[in-house]
């Protein structure tokens, strides 16, 4: 008989990590999850430790680690702006030294590493939408670099570990992304946007709203990394994981109200600092390689989000 596959989900404990270890659960994978819980959410690790396959090791991916693994998914590093920007020189260090240790327990396991990039690389686009050819506008210096610098130098490593070591990687770019699994503090306008009309609360939108974002849903988003994971041969260039469909902020806003028959107010805030003005993905590369191109649409994907913000903060009991 076989043995399983053992797959590594470093972040596990997070949004999308939690989501991909149910995924991999569901097929049939020995699933290790690996986080040291700055933002990882601790009732994920209880649901997941349900399963006789999934496994949780506290550990911070600065520090390396030896284990025996078939695949490694490396979804480590805060991902929210509030989150990011709490700690902004561990972020940058779990972007560089977390993808280094990585890599390493990739070679030493000859297994295959897919990193969980960012649309942040590109920064405050001139390009749109943003192609993987895109090189970005990105300030070193702001409240932003530490997460938009250290993802970049992220690409740098694994790409230079797979030239100069014969690293097997692949590189997902992520843009927006929801769903269930999301935590209440978030602080990404999807989440907050929900909270706060659950509660009654007025809606806060930076700036006029004007601005853009591309929404894509969790499910979908695990359909693309698995595919990508799983692509054989030489792919170790980046590739663009969103949603194409892109809305103004206040847009987005205006849906939750509607979707949550809240009777909340839009109210107007200062602009957030080196706040992108526009991100939209050009998934063409994605749609080529992978035959993959997001089903959710927007209006879909907000209902059950707002079921599950509704159990997570206790507006009904369970959900409908």
């Amino acid at each position: 008989m076989a043995a399983r596959r053992v797959s590594l989900v470093t972040g596990g404990a997070g949004f999308v990590g939690y989501n991909l270890c149910h995924r991999l659960l569901s097929q049939g994978d020995e699933v290790i999850c690996l986080d040291d819980m700055t933002s990882g959410m601790p009732q994920h690790v209880d649901e997941l430790q349900r399963h006789e396959r999934f496994h949780f090791l506290r550990h911070d991916v600065c520090e390396p680690v030896t284990l025996k693994v078939d695949r490694i998914f490396n979804l480590a590093c805060p991902a929210s702006p509030p989150a990011y920007q709490a700690d902004p020189i561990k972020t940058v260090l779990t972007s560089v030294l977390g993808v280094r240790n990585m890599l390493e327990l990739a070679l030493a396991n000859d297994a295959r590493l897919l990193h969980a990039s960012t649309s942040e690389v590109y920064g405050d686009p001139l390009e749109h939408p943003q192609r993987e050819s895109y090189n970005g506008n990105v300030k070193t210096m702001g409240p932003r670099a530490c997460y938009d610098e250290g993802k970049r130098c992220a690409e740098t490593l694994l790409h230079d570990y797979h030239r100069v070591r014969g690293a097997d990687v692949r590189v997902a770019r992520i843009f927006n992304t929801y769903g269930p699994g999301m935590r209440t503090d978030d602080g990404r306008a999807v989440s907050n946007f929900i909270v706060q009309a659950l509660a009654g609360e007025d809606l806060t939108v930076y700036g006029d709203g004007s601005y853009t974002r591309s929404f894509c849903y969790v499910d979908d988003l695990i359909d693309g990394i698995l595919r990508l994971m799983e692509l054989d041969g030489d792919h170790s260039q980046p590739v663009n994981l969103g949603n194409p469909h892109e809305i103004a902020i206040k847009e987005l806003a205006e849906l939750v109200l509607a979707a949550t028959g809240s009777q909340s107010r839009i109210v107007h805030l200062a602009n957030a600092v080196d706040d992108p003005k526009v991100r939209c993905p050009d998934i063409t590369r994605a749609t080529a390689l992978l035959g993959w191109r997001p089903k959710v649409d927007i209006g879909d994907g907000l209902r059950p989000t707002i079921d599950y913000f509704r159990v997570l903060t206790g507006t009904v009991d369970t959900v409908a």
